[in-house]
């Protein structure tokens, strides 16, 4: 489920070799002044209005109308913020199916399916599944003469027939859109939507033998479903394939930290049913698994063949708790169908994942829950490359979205509006881009342009009192321990070493945030270090000396680097520290796990790195300039950080100089540090000067941690990376990485430390 970005073919020339011959001696044209000007008389004006641009531009400077060049600059900086949509609910005109041939056909039954290539057995098992109507859905990648008896398909031509807004924002080689999908469903009569993949078997060819298709009515159970217990606050997300008998597995979205609760229930709670409108369903064969179980859990070529437990009872997730949702083996009931949208911003194994926390979280807002069931569908694994790049937005965001989803309250008086500003709150975030706010309200207004009806807002639970569980409300279940075939995993329950070894990185880091500084090509390095490291910490925000949109790069030059630093911490007001890191510099993350995250770190004690210079021979034009204005800032400073640096640099004819390839600053000293950038201003005090100055601003020296000690530091460097790189030290200067070619043997060499990123390469 790759994602390719849609291009527009190059336009040819055609090949003349076969048409009218080229006369090589054409005669010649009379180049005399005046037909010079009459045939290039308009690249003459463009050049003089271009002229006449730029020197109106440094006339505006130099006459000193700076106010104008700062307003174009601000209409530039407004044009980056993501606006709000603004939806007029009241004219929004119907959608009617006038295009294709199943215009006057209705059924509420659906079963939707992304296709890319020709039937597979699985989907022709699908559409013998009595009394549900299979809609494929094609891509830019499925054959032209696609055909199955049983299924309507969908072809791209005629998705574009259909009128919907979504379309303009979908891409053409991507599961997602599925989306058009779905609404094509809802307009033709759904009431149940089964989101599935042609690559697994409804177990016994039946859904209503599995999901609860009935929830009201005739045909419903009407039964009390056992509820994960909401005893525990803290406790935002669980992994249901422990219920299920298999408590080595974790499916696809379960935060990395969170892969070693492997434990049972103490207790459940139970719950009236009806409500579960987003029905999830469990896997054999192939569960739905992220590429670092599935990488670390092969034995060899040997398809996974994994089995859970039929016979476990459903379990529902109380209000302020989340379990992983995939798009592959799931039921969704019409109250919660604004749920299915699928994200276009993220990668493509994210997107279905988002999407279920996303909808999970606003379905509360309706008093819906979801609920997940014992296996509902065989998948089979084809033994094929799981691309972990594809998955960078799980395991850099999802713990913290889950987090933030959690805590968001909005005070909007219907469902829509709710979705649309949760939806923008999360671009906000970061979680996705503003694409996918627009994408939401395409969405809305094509739900309700289809017919669909929004759901009523019911009163949220969270935030309120909640009643104590007494003895007499607890019930038992003891999940099986079935085996656990090709897994790895000792009968103690322990995952294996370097699961273990990335899930306690994950916690230690998942709340710093990386900021990383790029002086080499970021347009071939910048997705290689967010792969390298969003696995670890919170965050990678880029730096470079240019600004690059697409690759989400911010401009910060090197040299003046700590001044952007405030806005970053502004941005990430909950992160426990920051961690800057210059890309000629290697992180060897492991090796950290032992600092004091409320110090600061710095290379004080690496020799050629830290210095103290003498400012007394004034021939160093560049120093005396910088130490009279580190001077003119310590005059400033309030008393204590006035003492501190002056206990620390002894007199006013020392400097302090420092690399600053690798700092922290943590959370209790981001106010200090920002104070102290401010007192800067405009004096253009180099980085590494400005940091030693910070640093022994806020602290003593002598209460910096000392895990930086022993980095590896050589100020010029031209032997073998792999003979200068060890994986025992913190950090390792210098290593330039420039290309994909560098990251790999960066990767190999650092896989000594940390053997999954293997995985990587």
């Amino acid at each position: 489920m790759l994602v390719q970005e849609r291009s527009t073919p190059k336009s040819q020339k055609p090949f003349l070799r076969n048409t009218l011959p080229i006369n090589r001696f054409a005669e010649t044209k009379n180049l005399d002044f005046s037909t010079w000007v009459s045939e290039n008389f308009y690249k003459i004006v463009a050049i003089l209005v271009l002229i006449a641009t730029v020197a109106g531009l440094f006339f505006f400077r130099n006459a000193g109308y700076s106010a104008a060049l700062l307003c174009f600059e601000k209409e530039a900086q407004e044009l980056e913020k993501i606006a709000f949509p603004k939806i007029n609910w009241n004219k929004i005109y119907p959608i009617t199916d006038k295009t294709s041939k199943f215009m006057n056909f209705r059924t509420d039954r659906w079963i939707v399916v992304s296709v890319s290539s020709y039937p597979s057995d699985s989907l022709r098992n699908a559409v013998r599944v009595k009394g549900w109507q299979v809609l494929a859905i094609g891509n830019s990648r499925t054959p032209l003469d696609w055909e199955l008896k049983g299924a309507i398909f969908l072809s791209l031509d005629e998705q574009a027939k259909l009128g919907f807004r979504v379309v303009d924002y979908l891409p053409y080689d991507s599961y997602v859109r599925k989306s058009v999908g779905y609404l094509f469903a809802i307009q033709h009569g759904a009431k149940k939507i089964f989101d599935f993949d042609d690559r697994g078997d409804v177990i016994d060819g039946d859904l209503g033998k599995h999901f609860d298709v009935e929830l009201i009515g005739e045909g419903s159970r009407q039964e009390v479903v056992l509820q994960y217990s909401h005893d525990n606050l803290n406790r935002t997300v669980v992994n249901p394939y422990v219920h299920f008998g298999q408590r080595s597995v974790w499916p696809r979205g379960l935060p990395l930290e969170n892969v070693g609760e492997i434990g049972h229930e103490e207790f459940y709670t139970e719950v009236f049913g009806g409500k579960q409108f987003i029905q999830q369903g469990i896997s054999n064969g192939l569960p739905d698994v992220d590429s670092v179980f599935y990488f670390t859990r092969k034995s060899g070529l040997e398809a996974f063949d994994i089995r859970f437990d039929e016979h476990a009872p459903k379990v529902a997730l109380p209000q302020g708790m989340m379990v992983p949702l995939n798009s592959f083996n799931t039921m969704y009931h019409s109250p919660a169908f604004w749920a299915l949208m699928l994200p276009v911003s993220v990668s493509t194994m994210a997107s279905d994942v988002l999407r279920g926390y996303w909808g999970q979280r606003l379905l509360w807002e309706v008093g819906g829950s979801v609920v997940v069931y014992p296996p509902t569908v065989h998948r089979y694994d084809r033994v094929e490359a799981y691309p972990f790049s594809e998955e960078k937005d799980l395991h850099v965001n999802v713990g913290r979205l889950i987090k933030y989803l959690v805590s968001w309250r909005s005070n909007k008086h219907n469902l829509f509006e709710k979705i649309l500003e949760l939806s923008y709150a999360m671009a906000e975030e970061g979680f996705w881009t503003k694409k996918d706010v627009e994408l939401t309200a395409a969405w809305l207004q094509d739900l309700l342009a289809v017919g669909y009806q929004q759901p009523r807002l019911m009163s949220l639970e969270l935030g309120r009192p909640r009643a104590n569980i007494g003895h007499g409300d607890r019930r038992e279940f003891i999940p099986q321990k079935l085996p656990s075939v090709h897994l790895g995993v000792e009968e103690t329950g322990t995952v294996n070493y370097e699961i273990a070894n990335l899930i306690r990185w994950r916690k230690t880091f998942g709340n710093v945030v990386l900021i990383l500084h790029c002086s080499g090509p970021v347009e071939r390095t910048a997705l290689e270090w967010r792969l390298l490291y969003g696995r670890i910490f919170r965050t990678v925000v880029i730096l470079s000396e240019k600004k690059d949109m697409d690759l989400v790069v911010q401009e910060g030059h090197l040299d003046q680097a700590y001044k952007y630093l405030p806005k970053i911490f502004d941005q990430f007001s909950s992160a426990e520290g920051f961690l800057f890191l210059r890309d000629n510099t290697i992180l060897n993350y492991w090796n950290l796990l032992q600092a004091d995250k409320t110090k600061l770190w710095a290379m004080n004690k690496v020799s050629g790195s830290w210095s103290s210079v003498s400012t007394s021979d004034k021939s160093d034009r560049w120093i005396s300039h910088q130490a009279s204005m580190v001077q003119k800032v310590v005059s400033m400073m309030p008393a204590q950080y006035q003492v501190s640096y002056k206990e620390t640099i002894g007199n006013d004819k020392n400097l302090l100089i420092c690399s600053s390839e690798v700092f922290f600053v943590p959370r209790r000293f981001i106010s200090d540090f920002v104070d102290l950038v401010n007192l800067v201003g405009d004096l253009e005090i180099h980085q590494t000067v400005a940091i030693p100055m910070l640093f022994v601003s806020m602290d003593s020296q002598q209460n910096f941690d000392s895990v930086l000690d022993t980095t590896i530091y050589k100020q010029n460097h031209h032997t073998n990376a792999s003979t200068l790189y060890s994986a025992k030290v913190p950090a390792v200067h210098p290593l330039n990485v420039s290309s994909e070619q560098d990251f790999i043997k960066l990767i190999r060499i650092m896989a000594e430390g940390d053997p999954l990123l293997m995985e990587l390469v």
